[in-house]
């Protein structure tokens, strides 16, 4: 390990004396690459000069307790500081192994997050408006950027489906372990004997996928327009702004409605349906590497029940990683960092024990 971070923080000085050169920062492109590997790198770098530090201090103390001239009281905080360096060098080893663990590359892209409201009907519906109101509350704590790219109302205000971006630094890497079914227990408004009913909602997270990640044959497109059903107003039912594309290789259908401009739809339809074909591919490839094993945090199975969101006993429990938190109030207003926390110190232990297996 030592020798990598070696070989890490020799590339980090090698990369900063590149980013300072003029010639470099002729080629936008290339310096924007350099930049970001050297941002990369950064915390990695920070944490060993940590490391080197306490071990340095562990070495000066100890030389300096080996002295016959030091008396008993500076020998007494020597000692402290051993102490203290050794502690702190057990928690920083363990933290490098972190930081050392591959990066997903998709954990800095915006996502695009489509709920569905699965089955129990418009309890369903409503349940899909609240995991909505949720994360949108989540992204606005984040100071993140959310913006609809469709969705397909019901009267009484819930969703049949609703599918939107998040734009901000990290977003997929906090987002990534929501994917799958969600379900909840509570009685519905409608309900005049009191009885709970469960109903469930789909969530899948889709990292956005830029024309570099994912490119499609326009060959390969059926594109057909349509007037808009629902809210909007006259402008929007009375013309065919609506936009449908159908991916006929996969048969994945696309639908934005959302806005008055024909192309603005158009334009978003195409960022979802350049997501969904890539997460498929992830997909695919996560599969292949999951035959060898079966990780506790899946961030891709749809089917999977990850989530029950209990409302007589105010609680959330998330399957996988057998968490139960009694703060479902809060935890339905965005308050979300102690779950998402928890499912990816998960993962990241899961990583570390199947490195140290191999």
């Amino acid at each position: 390990m030592f020798e990598k971070l070696s070989f890490i923080e020799k590339q980090h000085e090698e990369l900063a004396a590149k980013i300072s050169d003029p010639a470099v920062m002729e080629d936008m492109d290339e310096w924007r690459k350099l930049s970001k590997e050297y941002a990369d790198m950064t915390p990695i770098v920070e944490k060993y000069k940590e490391y080197k530090a306490n071990k340095n201090n562990i070495d000066e103390s100890m030389e300096l307790l080996s002295d016959p001239s030091t008396d008993k009281d500076f020998k007494e905080l020597l000692n402290d500081e051993i102490k203290t360096s050794k502690e702190n060098i057990a928690r920083i080893e363990e933290e490098l192994k972190i930081l050392l663990l591959p990066k997903d590359p998709n954990d800095e892209k915006n996502v695009i997050i489509e709920i569905r409201g699965g089955a129990g009907g418009d309890e369903a519906a409503l349940f899909a408006g609240d995991l909505y109101r949720m994360y949108s509350m989540y992204a606005e704590s984040k100071h993140w950027k959310t913006e609809i790219m469709n969705a397909n109302e019901i009267g009484i205000g819930g969703f049949k489906e609703i599918s939107f971006m998040v734009e901000g630094q990290g977003a997929y890497s906090r987002l990534k372990f929501e994917s799958g079914v969600h379900r909840v227990q509570r009685v519905p408004e409608t309900e005049s004997q009191g009885r709970i009913q469960t109903s469930t909602a789909t969530v899948a997270v889709l990292p956005e996928a830029e024309e570099v990640d994912f490119e499609i044959n326009p060959a390969d497109l059926q594109i057909d327009t349509f007037r808009s059903s629902g809210a909007g107003g006259q402008h929007i039912n009375k013309t065919e702004s609506a936009i449908r594309i159908t991916h006929l290789p996969t048969g994945v259908v696309v639908e934005c409605q959302d806005e008055r401009s024909q192309f603005k739809n158009k334009d978003k339809a195409m960022k979802v349906l350049r997501s969904r074909l890539y997460e498929a591919e992830l997909e695919k490839q996560q599969k292949q590497i999951a035959a060898d094993r079966k990780s506790q945090v899946g961030t891709g199975d749809r089917s999977e029940r990850i989530r029950t969101y209990n409302y007589q006993q105010g609680r959330i429990t998330d399957h996988r990683i057998g968490l139960t938190l009694y703060k479902l109030e809060s935890f339905m207003n965005g308050d979300l960092d102690e779950m998402i926390d928890a499912l990816i110190t998960t993962d990241q232990s899961e990583k570390l024990k199947l490195q140290q297996d191999n």
